[in-house]
């Protein structure tokens, strides 16, 4: 098989495809902005009342519209979400295929994701990604990569801007692996959670800190710093 081939023709076929699924989204709110429109050019108010209904139709479509786009692209991503495929994989597989698909999924989701964190609608397109996640589950950040492969315990904090990676790409492979983030933790803003860590319960990442792949932090501990490292025991006293 010839692989270049292939990922050509499907970035060309899939192209269009997106271009149909952003028109799918956004239909909510063109059918709102054309039902405000009509309305108000039935009210007979003046050019200025007129303009502000119009303006106020183009924001109300607006939002719907990009709801639209984040639960379209939500649940037609779940079709290519690559639920328990822990492992290393050739670049030229369709697995990679398969991964590269849900990613792209998410990217066009990111239209509009970052406005409504953290909200109900956000909380509901993780889960149709197949991000498991417990209750009372906290996630302000559009920037968890393969859902499939997070779990967050109950009450677990994500911060504003964090990056949580289920994936790396070395050595010729892609390589998918699970993060777990234990129940009562808090991931500061800003921070990067790389593929493989366990972070245990009731434990804190600091902002900005990179947690690189495969960290084990222990329950109660704080980590921070580039790389990350403990900076505060469970009980409270610095490391030595």
């Amino acid at each position: 098989m010839n692989f270049s081939a292939v990922q050509h023709f499907l970035t060309l076929l899939i192209l269009p495809f997106f271009g149909i699924l952003i028109g799918i989204g956004i239909l909510p709110g063109y059918l709102v902005f054309l039902e405000i429109q009509e309305w108000g050019a039935v009210t007979g108010g003046g050019y200025v009342i007129t303009s502000l209904i119009t303006c106020i139709g183009l924001g109300v479509a607006y939002i719907v519209g990009g709801l639209g786009i984040v639960v379209v692209t939500g649940a037609s991503g779940s079709i290519f979400a690559l639920r328990g495929k822990e492992g290393r994989f050739p670049l030229r597989s369709m697995i990679t295929i398969r991964w590269a698909f849900a990613l792209v999924f998410h990217r066009v989701a990111l239209i509009f994701l970052s406005t409504i964190v953290p909200s109900m609608f956000s909380t509901l397109y993780y889960k149709m990604m197949g991000l498991n996640m417990g209750s009372g589950v906290i996630i302000n950040t559009p920037r968890i990569n393969d859902a499939p492969m997070i779990t967050l315990g109950d009450g677990v904090v994500i911060g504003g801007d964090a990056t949580i990676n289920g994936h790396l790409v070395e050595q010729g492979e892609l390589v998918l692996a699970p993060v777990t983030i234990g129940s009562g933790s808090l991931i500061g803003g800003g921070s990067v959670i790389q593929p493989g860590s366990r972070i245990g319960k009731n434990a804190i990442v600091a902002s900005r800190a990179v947690v690189p792949k495969w960290t084990i932090i222990p329950d109660g501990e704080t980590w921070g710093g580039i790389p990350a490292k403990c900076i505060r025991k469970a009980d409270g006293t610095k490391p030595t």
